[in-house]
C-alpha cells in the first residue's frame, strides 16, 4: 500500500485502494509518488467499518474523489473548492449507479461467494456501458 502525504500534513493517509484514472499518465512508470510534483490519486476507496476515514488530510491532498464504505452504505464523497460534499454519483463514472449496486453486491457475496458476485459485477458495468 501507499502512504501519501504533502506539506499540510502532520500525517499521512493511507487508503485501502487509490487510483489514478485521469493522472495515470502522469505517474506511468514511477516508482515512488511524490505529492510535491506529482498530482494526488484520482480516487481513493476507505472501508470504515471499525474507524472513521478523517476528510481533512484527503481534501489537503486535494483528492478529488472519496469512497467510503461503512459495512452497510457506500459514501461517494467530491472535492469542490477545496471541502468533500457528498453525491449521488460518481464523477468517475457517471453511468454506474454505485451507490446502491456496490452494497447490494457486497451483501450477496456474504451469501454466494465473491467468485459469483464479481462475475456479476462484470455482466452488470458491461450492461452499463
Amino acid at each position: 500500500s501507499t502512504t501519501f502525504k504533502n506539506q499540510q500534513m502532520a500525517r499521512g493517509v493511507e487508503p485501502d485502494e487509490s487510483f489514478y484514472i485521469q493522472h495515470c499518465q502522469a505517474i506511468r512508470g514511477k516508482q515512488r509518488i511524490d505529492l510535491t510534483v506529482d498530482p494526488p490519486p484520482d480516487l481513493a476507496i476507505e472501508i470504515d467499518i471499525n474507524s472513521r476515514t478523517q476528510f481533512d488530510n484527503y481534501q489537503r491532498l486535494g483528492v478529488p474523489e472519496l469512497w467510503r464504505y461503512n459495512g452497510q452504505r457506500l459514501q461517494i464523497n467530491v472535492l469542490q473548492d477545496g471541502k468533500y460534499i457528498d453525491s449521488e454519483v460518481s464523477p468517475t463514472f457517471p453511468n454506474f449507479i454505485l451507490i446502491d449496486k456496490i452494497p447490494q453486491l457486497l451483501k450477496e457475496s456474504k451469501q454466494v461467494g465473491s467468485a459469483q458476485v464479481l462475475r456479476q459485477f462484470r455482466f452488470w458495468v458491461r450492461e452499463q456501458i
